[in-house]
């Protein structure tokens, strides 16, 4: 892999053995990556970055001006996001295995053994966010097979700092985010959506656009509302 630049703009390029350039804009800050097949050149990425511009200048002012959590130190009374809601977390020291529980409308109770450091609390949280939003999942997946018209080979739950959601369409395999589990419904589900989709067609095209439409018309305002939510602090060394 290496940069190139256009127009003062740090492109990176990276060639493989595909059939088609993809471009992409990564956050937070708007990071410009190209995978471009073996025989592209650099003028030729350079052409095809100029003519995505206003896409990308329009990508990285969203990401810049997006409002981001601090880094988490999970004590009581931080706040923390569940299924698009703010809440308070509760730190109770007691002995015993951790465990969380949603206590009500406004409180995460964190149950820990005395001395628990802030690693060990941040595992503990997002081991019920994973069992939360894999007990959501399933239905969710089976109704979008019975509109699509597809089926899912397999799915999993894992951290991603730059995709909600990611399909294998070789293997009709789907992945989606746990950062999901802090978003709303209408949120999880659009991007569970999305993902079997892909399964009809793989690249963001006009067809997929089209199928995006005739299977769920609202599906712009939740994508919009999925990436206007806070972003979680990341170290985004990648």
């Amino acid at each position: 892999m290496h940069e190139i630049s256009v127009v003062g703009l740090a492109v990176e390029v990276d060639r493989k053995d595909i059939k088609y350039l993809h471009m992409s804009v990564y956050p937070p800050e708007g990071r410009v990556h190209v995978a471009a097949p073996l025989m592209v050149d650099d003028d030729a990425i350079r052409l095809a970055v100029i003519s995505k511009l206003t896409w990308i200048n329009r990508k990285k002012n969203q990401f810049q001006s997006q409002e981001r959590q601090s880094i988490r130190e999970y004590v009581s009374r931080e706040s923390h996001y569940f299924k698009g809601q703010r809440y308070l977390l509760n730190v109770i020291e007691q002995e015993g295995s951790c465990r969380v529980v949603l206590r009500n409308n406004g409180t995460i109770d964190m149950y820990v053994p005395k001395e628990t450091d802030a690693s060990k609390r941040e595992r503990a949280l997002f081991a019920w966010y994973r069992k939360e939003l894999k007990a959501q999942i399933p239905p969710l997946i089976h109704k979008w097979e019975e509109i699509v018209g597809v089926k899912v080979a397999s799915w999993g739950v894992k951290r991603m700092k730059t995709k909600w959601g990611s399909c294998n369409v070789k293997e009709s395999r789907i992945w989606l985010n746990l950062e999901l589990a802090k978003k709303t419904d209408r949120c999880i589900e659009y991007t569970i959506a999305h993902e079997i989709v892909h399964l009809k067609e793989r690249k963001h095209n006009d067809r997929f656009t089209e199928l995006m439409d005739r299977y769920m018309p609202q599906w712009r305002l939740y994508r919009d509302e999925l990436n206007q939510a806070p972003l979680s602090h990341e170290d985004w060394d990648y």
